[in-house]
């Protein structure tokens, strides 16, 4: 059980182990995801199968990881995606083969129902699974027991199952192309995941989990940062793609805007629709003199040298440019980010120079 403090500073009630850790991979607070986790972290305890339904894209996974991590169980998540393995050799992905059993079977292989032992099998798209293997499944989860192809021995399994779906299976089974004895067995608990459309409020969070996420992949990537403008563009779109369409989205931000300020027009003409972003007007627009902007003229300098005089020409500029990034700073209320546009320096840049003279100013913002 662990303490958590409330914003207004009073004392929130203890979250069990099992929330935090579902809180921990799940991000979202809107009303339907805080109620799919609440139920996940109850559910997560108990060995009852789960089955995730959702649009593709959704992140289904992610679910099925918070449950596996959720239940304690010591042993490994072995993930099979069924619509991406051939029906030929879905059966021996995932009850193993020995050797000889067929052509090709140069090995003993062991199956993933085996390496889900201790811990939790994720069938995702089980609604692709083949009739005969869908009979095979419903076996092994009566009986407990595994069979490799071209065996006669049965393997006891201990084993958490989680599927998941975007398919209608009550509609499959009223069609008789999924069994209705195995869909009773595995939707026990069924956990419906919100599209990301349903849940736009949540995409900042989002957002700032998969950027942390990258960064600490790759330190050396410069973020690039979404203005208010550009949230609600994003909250405004349909994400048909959903949570994995957010993704590439981001991932495209990267790569269009490095350490740059994204705002709304950007994110409909280039992170959506996935157009060059013309020169940036505020790069590509001539740099006013300084008198324009208020400050002394450079060339004021050759009066004001006395002859034959030396100087530390490094302190000085290095004392000019310490008082420009003060005065932006304390000029925007210490926003780092609207201090670099003034000084027409990135962010990332910005702040390296504040580390090296020591300026600490604002909320690096």
């Amino acid at each position: 059980m662990t303490t958590h403090w409330q914003q207004n500073g009073t004392l929130s009630r203890p979250l069990p182990m099992s929330d935090l850790l579902v809180n921990q991979r799940i991000v979202g607070d809107s009303r339907a995801m805080v109620q799919m986790k609440r139920l996940i972290a109850s559910v997560a305890v108990s060995d009852a199968p789960v089955m995730v339904l959702g649009e593709t894209g959704a992140g289904k996974e992610l679910v099925a990881e918070a449950v596996h991590r959720a239940s304690g169980r010591a042993g490994a998540l072995i993930a099979v995606n069924c619509a991406a393995i051939p029906s030929e050799l879905l059966e021996s992905e995932l009850f193993g083969h020995e050797k000889g059993s067929f052509t090709g079977a140069d090995r003993q292989r062991i199956g993933l129902i085996e390496q889900a032992a201790g811990g939790t099998l994720f069938l995702d798209e089980i609604g692709d699974m083949p009739a005969a293997l869908q009979s095979k499944l419903l076996r092994v989860l009566e009986s407990r027991r595994v069979q490799r192809v071209g065996s006669s021995q049965s393997i006891p399994v201990d084993f958490r199952l989680v599927t998941a779906t975007h398919r209608d299976l009550e509609a499959q089974v009223a069609r008789g192309d999924f069994r209705a004895d195995l869909y009773f067995r595995i939707a026990v608990f069924p956990v419906i995941l919100p599209s990301l459309a349903e849940r736009a409020v949540d995409i900042p969070q989002i957002l700032a989990r998969m950027i942390a996420d990258k960064l600490e992949e790759n330190p050396a990537l410069d973020a690039p940062h979404f203005d208010a403008s550009a949230l609600r563009a994003l909250a405004a779109h349909s994400w048909p793609g959903n949570v994995r369409e957010l993704r590439n989205v981001l991932a495209r931000a990267f790569v269009l805007f490095p350490g740059k300020m994204i705002n709304g027009q950007q994110v409909r003409d280039n992170l959506l629709t996935l157009r060059m972003p013309e020169a940036d007007a505020a790069e590509a627009a001539p740099l006013p003199a300084p008198e324009e902007a208020g400050l002394p003229d450079p060339a004021r300098l050759h009066d004001a040298m006395p002859a034959n005089a030396t100087i530390d020409l490094r302190g000085y500029l290095r004392d000019i440019e310490v008082a420009l990034i003060e005065t932006a700073l304390e000029q925007r209320g210490g926003s780092v980010t609207q201090a670099a546009e003034a000084l027409r320096l990135r962010r990332t840049t910005l702040i390296e120079k504040m580390k090296k003279y020591g300026i600490s100013r604002g909320d690096l913002i």
